[in-house]
């Protein structure tokens, strides 16, 4: 993926201030050790979901839950969502896998996996199929979008400005996946950008330590070290940062969200997978003591987020700051 014209970059209102989001990937739960595969359409751990919204709504949190074909065809996980959105703050968006999600006229596989692999027509099915489904179940279409597996492609933006879409969150900066034949997003900044007629806000990724202005070149070189990337960290030389509590030590996201707000980025995105707050569900946390870290790591972010007055930002208040095609 290119990097964005210097004219594309968001120029967020000073009124709107620094801020923060929350996407959450509500997905079904399935085996991270294996294969994918159409059958594992599993939603058990929604009924772990209450409590951890609880969590959040009691920060003043509002969760942006990106949600999928076999959540959106679950009554019960429905259900359990639109008790979350009474918070009024919260919103539902859509998370396409399209491993599950039909029509299935494509084999289940790796390069597969990244929707923008796809036929153009295929992927247009699919968006439309899933697109249906939340509109059906929650009264009124989703605006935000995210790929399973970030697998954005070249005709990805027009499809979702077609079905009404105003805002992508497939892209997860610094990340490159072109060896899994997915995308590179390696040029991808952490700020907001006009993708067409859509805003992108990228998955925040901070380069930490003395050497973090190296970036992915560095993160990429250090790969062809035995043991390179873990030495660097450890000395405090380089680190990648993902802002979500999954594989993310707790002192390494606060020192990421601090090196974030000294470079100036306006809005810090957050993200984790749904199934997570369901202990065993994913290989972040396995176990009570695992969720009990899960939280802890929020805690300790949403104290340092408030100590430097970021705030957390609705879907509808990133929508509207951004404003519409050609606002700066």
């Amino acid at each position: 993926m290119p990097a964005p014209l210097p004219d594309d970059l968001i120029v967020w209102p000073a009124e709107f201030g620094t801020r923060f989001t929350v996407f959450v990937d509500t997905e079904e739960e399935f085996d991270w050790t294996k294969p994918l595969d159409r059958a594992e359409r599993g939603t058990e751990a929604m009924n772990a979901l209450p409590d951890a919204h609880r969590r959040f709504a009691e920060r003043g949190v509002p969760l942006n839950y990106m949600i999928d074909h076999p959540i959106a065809t679950c009554p019960r996980s429905v259900d359990i969502l639109k008790a979350c959105l009474a918070d009024g703050v919260s919103s539902v968006g859509t998370q396409l896998h399209p491993w599950v999600n039909p029509p299935h006229e494509e084999t289940v596989s790796g390069p597969n996996s990244f929707t923008g692999n796809l036929p153009v027509a295929l992927q247009a099915e699919k968006l439309r199929v899933l697109t249906e489904a939340i509109g059906t179940a929650f009264g009124e279409r989703p605006l935000a979008y995210r790929a399973g597996r970030y697998g954005i492609g070249p005709d990805t933006a027009a499809l979702l400005a077609a079905e009404g879409y105003r805002l992508d969150s497939s892209m997860r900066s610094g990340y490159d996946y072109s060896s899994e034949r997915g995308p590179d997003f390696s040029a991808i900044p952490n700020h907001a950008f006009r993708l067409g007629e859509l805003i992108e806000l990228p998955f925040t990724t901070v380069n930490t330590g003395l050497l973090r202005a190296g970036g992915a070149g560095l993160y990429r070189g250090l790969s062809g070290i035995s043991h390179g990337r873990g030495i660097a960290s450890r000395l405090g030389l380089f680190s990648r940062v993902s802002l979500t509590p999954e594989d993310m030590p707790q002192h390494e996201a606060l020192e990421a969200v601090r090196v974030a707000l000294g470079e100036g980025l306006r809005v810090l995105n957050f993200s984790f997978h749904s199934p997570s707050v369901d202990p065993g569900r994913t290989p972040y946390v396995r176990d009570a003591a695992g969720l009990a870290v899960f939280f802890r790591w929020w805690d300790a972010v949403f104290d340092l987020l408030d100590s430097r007055g970021v705030r957390p930002a609705s879907l509808a208040e990133v929508l509207d700051a951004a404003g519409g095609p050609g606002r700066t």
